[in-house]
């Protein structure tokens, strides 16, 4: 996938949407594309997906032109993990019985697409 001259909302949002076809092509259902938290301070998240076991799959697409720094993986640190996590709680009080959820890495390195399932925990 090609991100060449485009600005950055550009080049992220055809990352979110290539990303999101291929989870779709896995079988993943889309329930919710960025999604925010009311209010200051929360979080958002770029796709929430399901399943067809139930699990809600809260997924961070990143994409970076450079492999410096940790890349585009190495991006998503523990104050991002915490807002996601922040946001998927908010996201899940209207679920009764809570399903099994977890929290997805799509990102977009120089060399191409990584997936990375249960990325991180949701500690307290």
């Amino acid at each position: 996938m090609v991100f060449l001259n485009r600005t950055s909302k550009q080049s992220g949002d055809a990352a979110e949407d290539a990303a999101l076809i291929f989870l779709q092509q896995q079988g993943l259902h889309l329930l919710q594309r960025n999604y925010r938290t009311p209010g200051r301070g929360g979080g958002e998240i770029d796709l929430i997906l399901q399943e067809s076991d139930s699990t809600v799959v809260f997924v961070e697409v990143r994409k970076r032109a450079l492999a410096q720094f940790g890349g585009a993986l190495g991006s998503v640190g523990a104050v991002k993990q915490r807002r996601l996590v922040f946001a998927a709680r908010f996201f899940l009080m209207r679920w009764r019985p809570l399903p099994p959820a977890r929290f997805d890495v799509i990102a977009w390195e120089p060399e191409g697409m990584i997936w990375v399932k249960a990325a991180f925990d949701a500690v307290s």
